[in-house]
């Protein structure tokens, strides 16, 4: 039989959060292509007081942290883990856009699994529907 007091890592961050009087966290997904309507709903959803986590940036476009292929690869995948980090800290998800890719549809089956909330800007775009 399990103690009912121990709390999960998970159990103990949201009651962190709880103490902290923290606002909700949103967490922004979908693809780098929809970067403009992710920025208008970081807008929108920091009027409304939450605090908002989205992707860093269009990893598609030229930059140099992208010119070497190997180590574009490597810091894509860095990126992967570290947005996944974002799902695990946030209270809910956001996806932005009017399609989704394999990326993004994987973020939203880690969120469920996670049992987090997901809204959609284009609510016709969920999987689960």
């Amino acid at each position: 039989m399990s103690d009912p007091h121990i709390l999960t890592p998970e159990q103990q961050l949201a009651e962190a959060k709880q103490r902290l009087h923290l606002p909700r966290i949103v967490v922004i997904c979908g693809s780098t292509r929809f970067t403009a309507e992710m920025n208008e709903a970081d807008l929108r959803e920091t009027k409304a007081g939450r605090i908002v986590v989205k992707p860093c940036g269009d990893t598609k476009s030229p930059h140099g942290l992208f010119s070497d292929p190997v180590e574009a690869e490597a810091l894509k995948t860095r990126l992967g883990d570290l947005h996944r980090a974002k799902i695990l800290l946030a209270d809910e998800v956001l996806v932005v856009g009017g399609c989704i890719g394999d990326s993004t549809r994987a973020e939203i089956a880690y969120a469920r699994s996670l049992g987090k909330p997901v809204r959609f800007t284009h609510p016709e775009v969920d999987p689960a529907v």
